[in-house]
């Protein structure tokens, strides 16, 4: 079973940031895919940033969707911020 999407926002050059019910924040770069089929539609960065939670997993208004399963399989951990005080 994968985890649920709770929140997803659309970031610079087509990435993703998506926080998962399990707590972790991932990053899916979604550029590999817009030469394909339905996703051809998200290409117009305005089409893409209206994405949003649907259920478990991530769509946007232009009907485009995807498996909750490629969104945690093909997105990676992202980083967390480093300290910024010196004395950290």
């Amino acid at each position: 079973m994968f985890p649920a999407v709770k929140k997803v926002a659309a970031c610079a050059d087509y990435v993703l940031a998506i926080d998962f019910d399990n707590g972790e924040s991932r990053r899916l770069d979604m550029k590999p895919y817009l030469e394909f089929g339905v996703f051809k539609r998200l290409k117009n960065p305005v089409d893409f940033e209206q994405v949003r939670v649907s259920f478990d997993t991530v769509e946007w208004a232009a009907g485009v969707d995807l498996d909750p399963e490629f969104v945690y399989a093909k997105s990676a951990i992202r980083p967390h911020n480093p300290p910024t005080d010196a004395n950290s």
